[in-house]
């Protein structure tokens, strides 16, 4: 078994440990890919994976808006609240920091291996949940000054 296999099954375990499902899922179905020798995927993937993760999360965000669990009403009646009103702010400021982060991502993908294992070590330890590591590169983009 050759060296970036071993990590990607390290990363399983890491992923087990930590109850974290999606690092778990991610990590097997990449691990499987090498292991059938389908690794003519893996362009594609580095290129279009983040896009299509994105529109994914974005679909599962907005879903309770279509579905109608969520009303014009309570959605005009959050600018009238300060706990809305911040709310909305911070979503502003995590949805930048996301959109700094996929570009840091997109452009140094050897930083997406310390984010990950940054966040699996997170959840592991701290009882986080598994949504950091497009926040965590914004954050990290800010710290070393990529946009």
């Amino acid at each position: 078994m050759d060296i970036t296999s071993l990590i990607l099954l390290g990363m399983v375990g890491l992923g087990i440990v930590s109850s974290n499902t999606p690092v778990t899922i991610a990590m097997i179905v990449l691990l499987l890919l090498r292991v059938t020798h389908l690794t003519v995927v893996f362009p594609w993937l580095e290129k279009y994976g983040l896009t299509i993760g994105i529109i994914i999360l974005t679909i599962g965000v907005m879903s309770p808006l279509a579905s109608g669990s969520i009303s014009l009403t309570t959605i005009t009646g959050s600018f009238l609240h300060w706990h809305s009103l911040l709310a909305i702010g911070i979503g502003m400021l995590v949805a930048y920091l996301g959109g700094r982060g996929a570009t840091l991502m997109g452009s140094n993908p050897t930083i997406v291996a310390g984010l990950l294992v940054g966040t699996v070590l997170g959840v592991a330890l701290f009882r986080g949940v598994p949504v950091g590591p497009l926040i965590a590169a914004g954050i990290l983009s800010l710290l070393i000054g990529k946009s």
